[in-house]
């Protein structure tokens, strides 16, 4: 184990000499310092690993120089030593966030323990979850070699999502390399279960089948509303599973989670075909029949999600529901202020509907802006900037307004988002389109073992514009690039998050219900 450093500020550092020499015969290296001023400056230039901190000192307090250090460096542990045991003194200590605290005069064990409880811990979180994660590696391996049904993909994603979030304590590179591993042969395998299995899935008379977007407001969100409360159905727009885990914690502090699945997002995983289904409570084939003034195809001018709420009424209709509801579609910082304003007015129908477009926008900006692209680089920090979004969002301001009225919360999305890594060539006419994990066109020209093909677009329950037509799914982390400028367009779209193809992360997305505490 590299060595401790430890930074000890204490106007009476000289009297601490022989505790000091105690800390550096265990092991630990003790650089001393005898007032705040000096110490910030320390931490301004160097990294330790504890700070042990004097209370009462002239100049600039403790208290005061705890606030500060928090300033420069908001995760370190400092403990606390004091000689007042005032209770407003300890209240504002443990406020500021301290790590443990000490009362005056100390005894070297007594300081020991405490390093030893701070540092140990770190140490023993991370090496019981990589022992726990290898003990949990065959049984994954032997879960993927079991032919899964669509029940069992979906536990086998969630204990992925698990077992991803869980390293972020390990620190340790090797055990990340190992299980991204395992998630790529995961990825691997669901794209030839998918491939076998989807348009089995989509038969009218089809008995084996998951929930999946066309029939989600019938299956899963109809059988959940409460006729005595308000029932809100919030959607937020390209939520993978583990970014809804990374924000649920927030959504507690107001509801208590009743129930949490998850479901199918039918292909292609994007905007236009699985939200539309979700409203329209059927496939696109079939909307484009039912509705062929609304229904846009990618090659087709027009927003393709202007008609969610008029495919919705009729949804209702169908399904002799009561007609009324509130839709609310949120696009941009006023359509936000908008809901926020206007959020109790909705609790006024029997069903309020939130579309909420923000996680979709981020995705798609990334590709953009260069900051984005250093904000959410990997899995970890687009978990993190997704629950920094949420908690200082309008939308979570909205539903804490609401929070003391009885409220029925369902929660879902229309599709989630992978990390592309690997690029797959593909030739196409000019009407071919344009998102990277799927392409739409007539004369489509590919490599068949790098993508799933519907050479009849109705196989997979998609509208057939043309008698050529075709689509194209690219699989795990693979994305569709043109021969011409492809050096520039594979290394701009590298380690970007894109949807629209065949994924764990992409197909296998969140429903929970919450109810308000």
């Amino acid at each position: 184990m590299s060595q401790i450093n430890i930074l000890w500020v204490d106007d009476e550092i000289e009297s601490l000499k022989s505790q000091i020499i105690f800390l550096e015969s265990k092991g630990y290296k003790v650089s001393a310092l005898t007032n705040g001023y000096d110490a910030l400056e320390f931490l301004k230039e160097r990294t330790v690993d504890v700070v042990l901190l004097d209370e009462s000192m002239p100049g600039i307090t403790g208290l005061e120089t705890l606030s500060k250090i928090k300033e420069i460096d908001q995760q370190i542990p400092i403990v606390m030593i004091t000689k007042n045991e005032a209770e407003n003194v300890m209240d504002d200590a443990i406020g500021s966030q301290i790590t443990d605290y000490l009362i005056k005069p100390v005894n070297p064990n007594q300081v020991l323990l405490s390093l030893k409880k701070i540092i140990d811990n770190k140490r023993l979180v991370a090496e019981k979850t990589t022992i726990a994660y290898q003990q949990e590696f065959r049984s994954l391996f032997m879960a993927l070699s079991s032919n899964p049904d669509f029940n069992e993909w979906m536990d086998i994603y969630k204990k992925l999502v698990y077992w991803e979030m869980e390293m972020t304590k390990t620190n340790s590179p090797e055990m990340l390399e190992v299980f991204n591993a395992q998630k790529t042969e995961a990825n691997t395998e669901f794209a030839k279960f998918i491939s076998r299995n989807y348009s089995d899935w989509l038969h009218p008379k089809a008995t084996e089948a998951p929930v999946m977007s066309h029939n989600l407001f019938r299956n899963k969100v109809v059988p959940n509303l409460d006729p005595n409360v308000p029932n809100v159905f919030l959607l937020i727009d390209n939520l993978r599973y583990d970014q809804w885990k990374a924000i649920q914690p927030i959504f507690q502090e107001s509801f208590r989670l009743v129930e949490e699945e998850s479901f199918y997002s039918i292909l292609p995983t994007s905007t236009q075909y699985s939200r539309n289904a979700i409203f329209a409570g059927m496939l696109p084939i079939d909307i484009e029949h039912k509705f062929p003034q609304e229904w846009k195809n990618d090659d087709e001018e027009g927003g393709k999600n202007l008609y969610e709420e008029h495919f919705f009424a009729a949804q209702l209709k169908q399904l002799k529901m009561d007609p009324r509801f509130s839709y609310t579609k949120v696009t941009n910082h006023a359509d936000a202020q908008i809901m926020l304003n206007n959020i109790h007015n909705m609790l006024d129908y029997p069903l309020s509907v939130i579309v909420y477009n923000f996680v979709d926008m981020l995705s798609h900006a990334r590709t953009e802006m260069e900051v984005l692209k250093e904000l959410a680089g990997d899995e970890a920090s687009y978990r993190s900037i997704t629950a920094s979004w949420f908690e200082h969002s309008p939308l979570h301001q909205a539903l804490k307004r609401i929070s003391d009225k009885k409220i029925n919360l369902i929660i879902a999305t229309d599709h989630g988002s992978v990390r592309v890594k690997t690029p797959v060539k593909v030739i196409g006419d000019k009407q071919t389109t344009t998102n990277l994990r799927y392409k739409h066109g007539r004369n489509l020209n590919y490599d068949p073992k790098e993508v799933l093909a519907f050479r009849d677009p109705r196989d997979a329950g998609l509208p057939k514009p043309n008698v050529n037509s075709s689509y194209i799914f690219a699989k795990g982390d693979g994305y569709l690039c043109y021969p011409n400028n492809y050096n520039y367009f594979v290394n701009y779209y590298r380690n970007t998050f894109q949807h629209g193809g065949i994924s764990l992360e992409e197909m296998i997305v969140p429903f929970a219900r919450m109810v308000t505490k």
